[in-house]
């Protein structure tokens, strides 16, 4: 029964029943928005804090977040509206909300000044004078703007002679003769490879635009743009490789198979280095390779001239880079990820809430904690404390660990996830051997996410060369994202030095991590 219908309006007079009838209206109105409001903050906190089963994936929990937020401000304008049509008449304004966010300071600022339709006194004083001002600040976004460059080159004859006409020399050009400036090729290629928009997506929005694009027209641009980036890539593999510790992860790379009309599994391999966590001076970087099969022999390719430390999750293919007959040079350490070891006992916990498999989490809990403490120092402190507080604690695992794996069946889901982490043992402790060994592989598998994200827009590539060219890219790109850089800028700067013909001998200045924006 609602308010209205459960009070009894005919003890109210006529001349305020109607009145009293709409503010009962609205109050049973405010109590649904509150409902509503409630159920969808309720949902952004089990998005958030809901168990791990009942978890979203992280790109559909950014849709979640996305939509209900929405939602959200919905219902909040609504509220906002309500209480703007009940403050009218009244000579006070609801205050202002703020935004969550700020406004950088080097934006540039275009000032409307709103001056009082009379400056004269009420009173008949005169003309009144500033005693002040009010500023606000919103943001405004002005939609990407198409312009031609057109280059004008003078020539110049003597009237006197015939000697010769004088004329500046045409400037260098990345594509000569075709329509794009660098800044277009690289505003091409970081919404592909960093923004996920697929080239047919780009030529509807230029053709919104007035401009007719074919998405072909693009393709040739990223094409050309992959091949003279391609030494600039190659150097970026040099540097991380000549590394003492690399992570290297593997993620499948849909690629059109034109002679079957389907699309086959190719994949791209990550190669990276992230010295941040124990201060090391090397700058961060990541390689994409990308191969037809996810065979060993791969792996074995990319890493030829790489000798350190090796940080991976348990893929068998790995194995072979471990063994004497190694190709492209000795045998390598790996370090294996305890993230990896504690989701196999997260997949049994969460499927039937087994207490041998909370043991472990509880356990492998108690590393993480140190971990957490020691973050940021240096590799000998970080050893010491790995070797003083962790390494007893790992010992501990792996007496229970042997314990379990011999009363439980190997066949059985829980001893199948017990076995994984037995045979991984000896490359799980490697972190307990080097400060510079990170507890997991993380920071790879962060350096992949773009790469799905890619995958899920753009569907698959049209071919295993634009496979590679993917590789290429994202590898320039992500590797400007963890050093601070921005990647457009980036690729405009280096685009037109290629084309004015960058020596060689001086590619180390083209690295990400050495560029340097114009002021």
């Amino acid at each position: 029964m609602s308010t209205a219908s459960a009070l009894d309006l005919s003890a109210i007079p006529d001349a305020q029943r109607a009145g009293v009838q709409a503010l009962l209206e609205e109050v049973a109105t405010l109590k649904d928005i509150t409902k509503r409001q409630e159920h969808l903050i309720a949902e952004l906190n089990h998005a958030l804090h809901g168990k791990r089963s009942e978890k979203l994936t992280e790109d559909e929990r950014q849709l979640a977040f996305e939509d209900l937020s929405i939602a959200l401000a919905e219902v909040e304008a609504e509220k906002e509206k309500r209480a703007t049509k009940a403050s009218d008449g009244a000579s006070t304004k609801p205050a202002p909300k703020r935004t969550i966010g700020n406004l950088p300071a080097d934006l540039p600022r275009v000032e409307e000044i709103i001056e009082p339709a009379s400056l004269i006194c009420p009173c008949g004083c005169g003309v009144m004078h500033k005693i002040g001002e009010d500023r606000t600040e919103r943001l405004d976004i002005v939609p990407a703007q198409l312009r031609v460059i057109v280059t004008v080159r003078p020539k110049y004859a003597c009237r006197t002679c015939t000697d010769g006409v004088t004329q500046a020399p045409a400037p260098s050009h990345l594509i000569m003769g075709g329509l794009p400036t660098e800044a277009a090729i690289a505003h091409v290629l970081v919404c592909k490879y960093a923004d996920h928009l697929p080239l047919y997506r780009q030529s509807q929005i230029l053709a919104r635009a007035g401009l007719d694009l074919h998405r072909a027209v693009l393709a040739d641009w990223v094409g050309k743009a992959a091949f003279h980036l391609k030494p600039v890539v190659d150097r970026l593999a040099e540097h991380l490789k000549r590394s003492d510790k690399l992570f290297m992860d593997e993620t499948t790379a849909p690629v059109l198979d034109p002679g079957r009309g389907t699309t086959k599994t190719g994949y791209l391999w990550a190669l990276a280095r992230d010295d941040r966590p124990w201060g090391g001076e090397d700058p961060p970087g990541v390689v994409y390779f990308y191969a037809p099969g996810r065979a060993g022999e791969n792996a074995e390719t990319f890493l030829t001239g790489f000798d350190g430390i090796l940080q991976i999750d348990g893929y068998q293919g790995y194995n072979r880079l471990t063994k004497p007959s190694r190709k492209g040079g000795a045998p390598i350490r790996v370090a294996h990820c305890w993230a990896h070891a504690r989701r196999k006992l997260k997949e049994i916990f969460d499927r039937d809430g087994s207490e041998i498999a909370a043991e472990g989490l509880r356990r492998i809990a108690e590393f993480y904690a140190i971990e957490a403490d020691i973050r940021g120092i240096s590799p000998g402190q970080r050893l010491s404390a790995r070797q003083a507080r962790t390494a007893p604690l790992v010992a501990a695992f792996g007496e229970w660990l042997q314990a379990q794996h011999r009363k439980i069946s190997s066949k059985s889901r829980l001893g199948e996830k017990l076995a994984y982490i037995h045979n991984h043992w000896d490359g799980l402790q490697t972190f307990l051997t080097d400060g510079r060994v990170e507890i997991d592989s993380n920071r790879v598998e962060n350096l992949i996410r773009p790469i799905a994200l890619n995958r899920k827009n753009a569907l698959f590539a049209g071919h295993d060369e634009g496979g590679i060219a993917w590789g290429r890219i994202a590898s320039l790109i992500e590797t400007c994202k963890i050093n601070g850089v921005e990647p457009f800028a980036y690729l405009r700067a280096t685009l037109t030095a290629i084309a004015n013909g960058h020596p060689q001998s001086h590619i180390d200045d083209l690295l990400p991590w050495n560029f340097t924006p114009s002021s």
